[in-house]
């Protein structure tokens, strides 16, 4: 019984209400809100704030949460374990990487390798896709470097070096190449904190003693696009990620080797997993064949 009370409080968490989780679980909503209310009444405890239709969870209901996140990965764990000596016939993959470029290329030859494998991306800058590893959100994460973390397994997968793009009119389209230095004064489209092309530029900056005018933060790579292409200033790309675009240029820096390094990332808890081996296996043989 208590397992069927914690996967309907799971659901109600993960969902953020009642009438969401009790679509997930394909239950009635009384249903769920019995189970919740049993596991409250059980322990003397509330986990949720009820306002209305909306619910958030309280302290201890945090705490548990974070048991059951652990507790429901286990379960799919173990199923994946037992489905994998059939062949990965089923299942499904959730991933959080930082951009589509390289992710597109990996889901198409996994899916080519595993067409039955659900498979499921959500993006964000690095520092959120590294939280969504550890919250188990994401069974593997492509990113860009993150600090060293013993709960994390990452395999290296590419380097990249970052570029200056600037639109059609500004000084810097005609070339192909400046040097560091003439970055000095210019106006400048930053990322949100958390980014690692953000993070990359702004050390070398730092290094060179250099200063910039920074004018926004925006928080998606489309915004900085626009932004670029309207006019308000310049902003910085892996090169790879680069799309030829007619209002846009790409501009090397020729006297400072800017790079970010990019990574294959899951829970070394997880190591075992043979759908997170098999995805990294495929994703690690396309850089061999490039």
């Amino acid at each position: 019984m208590l397992r069927s009370e914690l996967r309907a409080f799971d659901a109600v968490a993960r969902n953020n209400g009642f009438s969401r989780a009790a679509k997930a679980l394909n239950v009635s909503q009384p249903t769920l809100s019995t189970q919740v209310k049993a596991l409250e009444q059980r322990y003397e405890i509330e986990l949720f704030n009820r306002v209305g239709r909306s619910v958030r969870l309280t302290a201890p209901g945090k705490e548990l949460f974070e048991a059951t996140t652990r507790l429901m990965q286990a379960e799919r764990d173990a199923t994946e374990l037992l489905e994998s000596y059939q062949g990965l016939h089923s299942g499904s993959l959730n991933l959080a990487a930082v951009g589509p470029f390289h992710a597109t290329d990996m889901i198409v030859a996994f899916k080519n390798a595993y067409p039955l494998i659900g498979v499921e991306v959500r993006f964000g800058n690095s520092v959120r896709c590294f939280e969504r590893i550890l919250s188990y959100e994401a069974d593997v994460g492509i990113i860009a470097e993150v600090p060293a973390d013993k709960r994390v397994t990452t395999l290296p997968y590419s380097t990249h070096e970052v570029v200056v793009f600037v639109n059609a009119h500004h000084p810097f389209a005609s070339r192909t190449e400046i040097e560091f230095s003439e970055l000095a004064g210019q106006k400048v489209l930053r990322r949100e904190p958390g980014s690692t092309t953000r993070m990359a530029i702004e050390s070398a900056l730092m290094e060179r003693e250099i200063e910039t005018e920074n004018i926004l933060e925006l928080g998606s790579r489309e915004a900085i696009w626009k932004g670029v292409e309207q006019g308000l200033g310049i902003g910085f790309v892996a090169d790879f990620e680069f799309v030829p675009h007619p209002n846009l240029r790409a501009v090397r820096i020729s006297d400072m080797d800017v790079r970010t390094k990019y990574f294959l990332a899951y829970l070394t808890e997880r190591s075992s997993s043979k759908l997170i081996a098999n995805f990294c296996k495929v994703a690690l043989d396309l850089v061999g064949e490039a």
